[in-house]
């Protein structure tokens, strides 16, 4: 599948930087290359900046779209929770602007074999960066008390205690394998209204997500290393 992700609020987000023709800047969710794109578009001929992400796909896409600007742009595999090492690589001490676009692209959730689709038959994977704890390894492995803790924090899902019965009970069975294997316990432990008024996959499948690709510790790092890096008066944009 060719990645294509149409980023979001593109113009608002590139605005807000009020980028500088000589400034630097860093997209640390590259992503297609939008958001950056938009940015080089922007820049004057001392301008630049270093796009970061963990997926190979997103990478390989980007670089196609972004060739054009050529030694204005840097990219760099690997997480924007590392941005200050990685820009300290790169003999960057301060930029101008930040902009991260956080969650799921809708090119990993229309790649079934990613596995983090509710509506796809796949493995259970959920990783960003392909490597690492999987879905398959928190349904499989985690205790009631962790499965119920991810539901209910990440995923604000009211019916976690029966959801998780039910993940309980399947893998004594057999191992949870795929993703429609998953929303379907879900779907059985549910209260018969929910299942009517809209697919209730939605949360599980978002908490397990963020707990896969430990998110919300990302983000906080990710925050605290934006910050430090940011000259007087740069601007940081989050989605």
């Amino acid at each position: 599948m060719i990645f294509e992700h149409k980023s979001v609020l593109l113009m608002e987000t590139v605005d807000s930087l009020n980028v500088k023709p000589d400034g630097i800047y860093v997209d640390g969710t590259l992503g297609g290359g939008g958001h950056a794109y938009e940015v080089c578009r922007r820049l004057g001929e001392k301008g630049s900046i270093v796009g970061i992400d963990q997926d190979a796909a997103a990478i390989e896409a980007a670089s196609a779209r972004l060739k054009d600007f050529g030694e204005k742009v840097t990219i760099v595999r690997s997480n924007y929770c590392d941005m200050k090492s990685k820009l300290h690589e790169l003999g960057i001490d301060k930029v101008d602007g930040i902009v991260l676009d956080l969650g799921v692209s809708s090119y990993q959730l229309d790649t079934a074999e990613r596995g983090f689709s509710y509506h796809e038959d796949a493995p259970l994977d959920m990783r960003m960066s392909k490597s690492g704890l999987s879905a398959y390894d928190v349904v499989n492995e985690y205790s009631k008390e962790q499965l119920e803790k991810i539901l209910f924090e990440y995923g604000e899902e009211k019916f976690a205690h029966g959801i998780v019965g039910g993940i309980l009970k399947a893998r004594e069975a057999a191992p949870i394998k795929t993703t429609l294997e998953l929303a379907e316990i879900v779907k059985r432990n549910v209260p018969l209204k929910v299942r009517k008024e809209k697919n209730p996959c939605k949360k599980t499948f978002q908490a397990i997500r963020i707990e896969v690709n430990g998110e919300l510790d990302e983000l906080k790092k990710g925050m605290s290393e934006a910050f430090e890096r940011l000259s007087a008066g740069g601007r940081l944009a989050i989605i």
